[in-house]
């Protein structure tokens, strides 16, 4: 659940055409083919997201790039909001067919880089590809999704896509884990690239000749918005330099801080609709809160992997299973929540959401007292993902509600961009502080001498300002509804 989320519902609808029209499911023969490959792209895409977790700890000892951590996670989310722009333009103007192609292309090509890499910084550079690849693929699916599959097929195909990330969450971090020990972190990376073929072929003919092409033949062609373009660019950039920033500490830091900060922050106010940041009542406060759930609980379950190897000594497997149990609960979040009984309760369960996760963010740094068994951050994580599973799903259906028909793309995009933008911002200040308090001090072979421990106190100051952020978010999800 942390590096890219699942598909959300709120993509814009579009009417499917009348030779898409038809008595079958999203397995029947027009659809069969089309419906595995994508999903199995999703599959693929929450089986990595679950399996770095796992693998990033013992990569950033060896590499030498343990106080880099956090930017390791960050960079794969600072691409992906200029590639989640530019697929929403390439897919309306030329089909979804080759922003999908492209993304899946330099998503494999991100991994393999990140496997391959010799220093740190090769490494991120390998991610940061990989997140620009993965900004790609999320658009165009949703594209592929409005174009391919008539209305009333819909909610399936989104169903199966959610259910895509049930099994890697449960079954990535020791799949991971066992490579991880025996072959190597490297292979976490290297063995993904090979299973997209089989997707690729399933899924891009059936593409072609269902959804490829302009929304509308023979319209003329749509250009691309390079005003939107460019504020993407400057929101990925100046999110990458704020982050470069926190991570290094010193008065040289300052220009790229201040040059970060006059990139994003007007990127943002032109990307994001007007009154997110105060909290305005219903849309503004539905987009917000999306970033601010998403951002507390990623930048706390980035580092929770990396503190439990090295602060209570269990092997990548044993970490990656403590967050094993959060698949199912996320799940359970999210069909309670769809439940018709508690509709007219909604704002009152995301508020509950929110609280559970600010408790169980609070609770895992428990752990770093060893008189607490370690087994209380696989029960405390999974109270935190009920809670996201209550409010990220409320969260896309109250987008929908209060978005007018026309306006749900840009709307969509706007919640995919606070998602993204909230993990780049949390994770470069759980970094930040986690460096600065001594993190990263003991790395690679020295730590491994020492017995790899960090400082505790490091730690804390990574969970515990989270935990405040999602309490805010409480308060948040109590101005998502329009009085």
């Amino acid at each position: 659940m942390s590096a890219l989320e699942p598909p959300d519902t709120a993509a814009a609808p579009h009417a499917a055409s009348p030779q898409q029209q038809g008595g079958g499911g999203v397995l029947d023969r027009a659809h069969r083919a089309l419906s595995i490959g994508i999903v199995s792209v999703v599959l693929l895409i929450a089986f990595e997201a679950t399996a770095v977790g796992t693998a990033m700890p013992v990569a950033a000892r060896e590499l030498d790039g343990v106080p880099l951590y956090a930017f390791a996670f960050s960079a794969y989310f600072t691409t992906s909001l200029f590639g989640m722009v530019l697929a929403g333009q390439w897919a309306d103007r030329d089909g979804p067919l080759r922003a999908l192609a492209a993304g899946i292309g330099a998503f494999a090509a991100g991994l393999v880089v990140s496997g391959t890499a010799e220093a740190m910084w090769l490494f991120i550079l390998g991610r940061a590809v990989q997140g620009f690849g993965g900004g790609l693929v999320i658009v165009a699916l949703y594209v592929v999704v409005s174009r391919a599959y008539e209305e009333r097929l819909r909610p399936s195909i989104m169903a199966a896509f959610a259910a895509s990330w049930v099994i890697p969450s449960v079954v990535g971090p020791l799949a991971a884990g066992t490579v991880t020990e025996r072959l190597g972190w490297r292979w976490v990376f290297l063995g993904i690239p090979a299973l997209v073929v089989l997707p690729l072929v399933l899924a891009l003919p059936a593409i072609r000749r269902r959804a490829s092409g302009p929304a509308e033949p023979g319209a003329p062609v749509a250009r691309f918005d390079r005003g939107r373009l460019r504020l993407a660019l400057g929101i990925s950039v100046g999110a990458g330099l704020l982050q470069y920033a926190g991570q290094e500490l010193r008065w040289l830091s300052v220009p790229p801080a201040v040059l970060g900060a006059a990139l994003l922050v007007p990127a943002a106010l032109g990307l994001l609709p007007r009154g997110t940041f105060r909290a305005a009542r219903g849309l503004p406060a539905v987009v917000l809160l999306r970033g601010v759930a998403a951002g507390a609980f990623v930048a706390a379950e980035s580092f929770i992997p990396l503190m439990l190897v090295t602060e209570r000594g269990l092997s990548p497997t044993m970490a990656g299973l403590s967050l094993a149990v959060g698949g199912a609960t996320w799940a359970l979040g999210s069909y309670i929540q769809a439940r018709p009984a508690v509709e007219p309760y909604r704002e009152r369960l995301m508020v509950s959401g929110m609280l559970l996760v600010a408790v169980a963010i609070a609770a895992v740094p428990s752990v770093l007292i060893h008189a607490v068994p370690v087994w209380i951050v696989g029960v405390a994580w999974g109270f935190g993902c009920l809670g996201m599973g209550l409010v990220i799903s409320s969260n896309s259906v109250l987008l929908l509600k209060l978005s007018p028909p026309e306006e749900a793309g840009t709307n969509s995009a706007a919640l995919q961009i606070s998602d993204g933008l909230s993990n780049v911002l949390l994770l470069a200040a759980g970094g930040a502080a986690f460096a600065a308090l001594g993190g990263g001090s003991l790395t690679g072979h020295a730590a491994a001498a020492a017995g790899g421990s960090s400082h505790p106190t490091a730690f804390a100051a990574v969970f515990l300002p989270m935990a405040a952020v999602a309490l805010l978010g409480a308060w948040v999800a109590t101005r998502v509804r329009v009085r």
